[in-house]
């Protein structure tokens, strides 16, 4: 019924809302009555639209009314166009300006003024991954980091608390910088039940710094992952969506889902 009138530019849509809202254009709508507040060459296009909406009894304040709302609708769409961004891992696509998942995470950790929660499956070659989040973090003495993390697979029926401080120890040897502060890890303790029945992961892949930004990936936090394999992700800036997730895992912590498995780093 407006998909002619929807093809019109912002500034053809305010125009033409405000011709028909004052009665400068009044039914029955004309071509040439319509011309002076349409720009291009579908003004009978947009007349056979006007004609349409008449007919189905539509003064023309209240077409005035529709189009407003194509215009805000378009604003609308344009703002979350510009805050949502694709990130991609592999192979460049021809005719494709996506940016790279590693370019993206380290300006995300370069940025963060009070706080970053991470959370992961996979870490492999950590260090690299997270040199630039422990060089911020010696620069912003205050910055709070919180990283959920998966537990690999065990072995037989270990203890879980062995399990747990064998995690650390290799988080902090293999993942994480020499001589920079911890930041505070948990962990799902399901992963590492001895009922394999009962077994399950931290599967979820994203980061959210300061809550206002936010980057969900199918990438792990490896080598493979960030600079290798074809992954997707995307990055938007929401305090909303960011402040739903950290509370989310928050909450989790809280009701005792997720275990610290290093509480005394944030002392």
């Amino acid at each position: 019924m407006t998909s002619n009138i929807s093809k019109l530019s912002d500034r053809d849509l305010e125009t033409l809302a405000s011709a028909l809202r004052s009665g400068r254009l009044p039914i029955p709508y004309s071509v040439p009555m319509t011309r002076p507040y349409v720009s291009g060459g579908i003004v009978e296009d947009v007349v056979e639209d006007l004609e349409v909406l008449a007919n189905h009894g539509f003064e023309g304040s209240q077409i005035a009314i529709l189009i407003d709302a194509i215009r805000h609708e378009r604003r609308d769409s344009m703002q979350l166009d510009e805050i949502i961004e694709l990130v991609t891992t592999g192979p460049e696509a021809p005719g494709t300006t996506n940016r790279d998942t590693s370019v993206v995470v380290r300006d995300l950790f370069r940025q963060a003024d009070n706080s970053v929660v991470i959370v992961g499956y996979a870490i492999y070659q950590g260090q690299m991954v997270f040199e630039s989040l422990a060089d911020r973090m010696n620069k912003v003495e205050n910055l709070d980091v919180t990283m959920y993390l998966n537990l690999p697979p065990i072995q037989g029926t270990e203890v879980e608390s062995i399990i747990v401080h064998r995690f650390i120890k290799d988080f902090k040897s293999k993942h994480w910088p020499e001589n920079c502060r911890l930041p505070t890890v948990f962990y799902d303790p399901r992963s590492v039940d001895t009922d394999r029945s009962k077994r399950a992961s931290l599967h979820a892949k994203c980061i959210v710094v300061d809550e206002k930004e936010v980057f969900i990936s199918s990438a792990n936090f490896t080598e493979r992952a960030q600079y290798r394999n074809i992954e997707v992700g995307v990055r938007l800036s929401s305090k909303r969506l960011s402040s739903q997730l950290v509370r989310h895992f928050a909450s989790l912590v809280e009701n005792g889902d997720l275990k610290p498995a290093n509480p005394s780093s944030r002392t």
